[in-house]
Formats: C-alpha cells, sequence, structure tokens
C-alpha cells in the first residue's frame, strides 16, 4: 500500500472516532451539559472541537509513522492504539450518552494509561510518533482533572 494511503487511512480512522465520539456529544451539549455546574477552569464548548480535529490529526499521523515502519514491534503498537483509540470513543459515550461523570472519570484513567502505554511503544519504533502523541496526553490530563471536577461539582 503506499505512503499517501497508509496516512488517509490513518488520519481518517482518527477522525472517525471522533466522529463516533461527537453523536453521543453533540445532543448533550445544549441540555444536559449545560445544566452541570463546571469548575472556573472549564473552557467554553466551543473550543473542544477544534482541539480534539488536532488531536486527531495528530494521532492519525503517529499512527503512520509507526504503520510505515519495518518495525517488529509494529503490530503491537498498532493494537495498543487501537484499543486507546477505542476507549477514546467509549468515553464520550459514557460521559455525554450514559451522562455518568463517575465512570468516565474511571474509563479516562484506563484511557491515559492506555494512551501512556501507547506512547511508550511508539517511542521504540519512532520518536516523531511518540512526539505528535504528546500533546493528546497533556489535553487528556486535563480532561482527567476537568471530568473529577464536573463529578464532584455534581454528584
Amino acid at each position: 500500500m503506499k505512503k499517501i494511503s497508509k496516512l488517509a487511512i490513518s488520519i481518517l480512522v482518527c477522525q472517525g472516532a471522533g466522529i463516533i465520539g461527537s453523536i453521543f456529544t453533540v445532543a448533550s451539549i445544549p441540555t444536559w451539559y449545560a445544566g452541570l455546574t463546571k469548575p472556573s477552569f472549564n473552557p467554553s464548548s466551543w473550543i473542544f472541537g477544534p482541539v480534539w480535529a488536532i488531536l486527531y490529526l495528530l494521532m492519525g499521523v503517529a499512527l503512520w509513522l509507526v504503520w510505515k515502519s519495518d518495525s517488529a514491534q509494529k503490530i503491537k503498537a498498532i493494537w495498543l492504539f487501537t484499543a486507546q483509540l477505542t476507549l477514546n470513543a467509549l468515553w464520550s459515550i459514557i460521559f455525554f450518552g450514559l451522562r455518568s461523570p463517575f465512570l468516565a472519570f474511571v474509563e479516562i484513567i484506563v484511557l491515559w494509561l492506555a494512551i501512556l502505554g501507547t506512547i511508550i511503544v511508539f517511542s521504540k519504533i519512532s520518536r516523531l510518533a511518540m512526539f505528535f502523541l504528546l500533546p493528546y496526553i497533556l489535553w487528556v490530563s486535563f480532561a482527567v482533572i476537568l471530568n473529577y471536577s464536573i463529578w464532584q461539582l455534581n454528584y
């Protein structure tokens, strides 16, 4: 498969996870989420879409860098990436779809650990791929604090 095709597939897969998550998010923002008490550091709702679009793009490039490598660890790394990407989409389903900040908090801790594991494995294959994932784990670290705060303020 040509490198450009692998790049396109990698980015589309990651953006697809975002689209799945947004299906559960969009309907809850003006209703349930709007009614929640949020911490003072909660960003405006409009910021989440652009930030996640950029993060999914960076994740797709990281996946592509690993996929096109000749590393014997490539398959393991891609499976770990797939697991964390699944957890990423699952968070939106739990938080917004099930409207459960507590379960979402538990899940986002598991997601954070899966991202860390992915970063470690990716770093052994491509340092550049690892660097592309750093903004992602930083944003999810912030999301952990935000999720926890929303849970505590509302339940």
